[in-house]
């Protein structure tokens, strides 16, 4: 059953014992950033801080800070349970028989049953704040000492494009510059800034909603990783089993979500930009100083009783890294759809999801790693992975440590790296120019004399099946007892 909306699912954390309410006096600036980084390195529970510093607003972060969650907010076991999903819906089959035309409209209705659907009001509107908007009621935070200011971190921005309609919705960062204005973070290569580009054309004010909480789904499409045209709001209907219901705002031709907990309505005049940053980033670094667009309030609307929802990032593990491994696992079949020859994929969180991706695949011909490297490179954002590492589909690329034993163990440097060059995440820290830098591919698989190997392919060291079997249905009498740690450290 889809969650209406984020009460019930902070509901729901509280009866698991997944949510912590802190009831005493916390600050805004930095406090509830070190509190919450603490929490989630540790797999700790959602946070709900009820008195923040002048704020009567509660505050939500590490809603989606452990696998466990994160599967919770998409009402899922596995998220590959989704992958499995999806992989049904874009398997070609032409309806024969009648079965198969059943099959057929099944897809179809699910489909269409992931389209938004417009209502008249919602609990978004119990408030309406048109005559002096102002953002001073709201906890915001400053995340770490050298940040440029307050960030609004969680917001689904709301934006449409001015030739096609096609509506975007992103996630954002935006820092406070007064109670009526903040930064737009459009990165380069975002939907959000391809609209805005157009319209700086145009000549022409842009306008732009931003909800701040909204159902589980819906915020997570948010950060999803969408081909330029296709809905967020769709792919949240998708994931929900119901439709996202959708109310006009009240100062702009825009659409948010109805049962969102509070929503900026506003503009940007792409004359306008100020100087935004710096913002210590996912990367671990902080992002520099650079000019942005300027949004201004026009309008906000809240619940009676709202709950404000944000999030920090910085040095992994945070709660953005569980947000990035929903991505991974829910668009894999689309990936396997352009590079079928790959098994899996991983983006570690220490690649802060695009300066590492791992995959492992059915080789079957020479060459055939570094053709897949290219392949990913041309592949929507995977294109800004700055390492590609490529195993053999026998290798669990989700176990770190059975990947760098292959990496350490089975190249040829002169042989096996392949160097190109191309766009970088703007957020790269390291690359030479802004979004431009050097890519680099490892060829982890096991070579033939096609591919300049000159001597024959050892064999991996395996226990033969018998053995384990027999191991493992004697292994209380041995009366060996390991510590799960180590067990865990010398397992693959």
């Amino acid at each position: 059953m889809a969650y209406q909306d984020l009460h019930e699912f902070v509901e729901l954390l509280e009866k698991r014992s997944l949510l912590r309410r802190i009831s005493q006096s916390v600050d805004p600036i930095l406090e509830i950033a070190e509190i919450t980084d603490r929490v989630t390195k540790q797999g700790g529970p959602a946070l709900l801080f009820e008195k923040v510093k002048g704020s009567s607003v509660p505050l939500l972060i590490n809603t989606f800070g452990t696998l466990e969650r994160i599967c919770l907010a998409l009402e899922v076991q596995s998220l590959d349970d989704i992958a499995h999903r999806i992989a049904k819906l874009l398997k070609p089959e032409v309806p024969m028989g009648l079965l198969e035309k059943l099959k057929a409209l099944t897809k179809l209705k699910e489909f269409a049953d992931a389209l938004p659907v417009s209502v008249r009001s919602g609990p978004c509107k119990e408030v309406i704040l048109r005559d002096r908007p102002s953002l001073s009621f709201l906890p915001i935070l400053q995340c770490w000492p050298k940040d440029g200011g307050r960030y609004i971190t969680f917001p689904l921005v709301i934006t449409r494009d001015p030739e096609t309609g096609d509506r975007n919705v992103g996630c954002y960062r935006m820092q406070v510059f007064d109670e009526k204005t903040t930064a737009m973070h459009w990165q380069l290569h975002k939907d959000g800034t391809a609209h805005y580009r157009k319209y700086k054309v145009m000549g022409k004010r842009m306008e732009v909603a931003v909800a701040l909480g909204a159902d589980c789904a819906t915020m997570y499409a948010g950060t999803a990783p969408l081909p330029s045209g296709m809905d967020e709001l769709v792919l949240a209907g998708f994931l929900r089993r119901k439709p996202v219901e959708l109310v006009k705002c009240e100062t702009v031709n825009l659409e948010v979500p109805a049962h969102a907990e509070i929503v900026l309505e506003g503009y940007v005049d792409p004359q306008e930009a100020r100087t935004e940053g710096p913002f210590g980033d996912h990367t671990g670094f902080y992002s520099l100083e650079d000019k942005f667009p300027v949004f201004h309030i026009t309008c906000i609307t809240h619940r009676r009783n709202p709950i404000y929802p944000t999030i920090i990032v910085g040095k992994p593990v945070q709660e953005d890294d569980f947000l990035g491994k929903a991505s991974e696992r829910i668009f894999l079949p689309f990936i396997r759809m352009m590079v079928p020859e790959i098994v899996d994929l991983h983006l570690p969180f220490e690649g802060a999801f695009h300066n590492c991706a791992i995959v492992s695949v059915k080789k079957s011909y020479p060459g055939q790693a570094k053709k897949v490297m290219q392949a990913i490179w041309g592949l929507g954002q995977l294109m800004f992975s700055k390492i590609v590492i490529v195993v053999e589909d026998s290798v669990n690329v989700q176990n770190l440590r059975e990947v760098a034993w292959r990496v350490f163990n089975s190249i040829d440097p002169k042989r096996d790296l392949l160097f190109s060059e191309g766009p970088v995440d703007e957020l790269d820290v390291a690359s030479c120019y802004a979004y431009y830098g050097t890519k680099l591919g490892i060829d982890a698989t096991n070579k033939g004399p096609e591919e300049g190997m000159k001597r024959p392919w050892p064999d991996e060291i395996v226990m033969i099946p018998a053995i384990k079997e027999l191991v493992d249905r004697r292994w209380e009498e041995y009366g060996i007892k390991l510590n799960p740690n180590a067990k865990a450290q010398n397992s693959k």
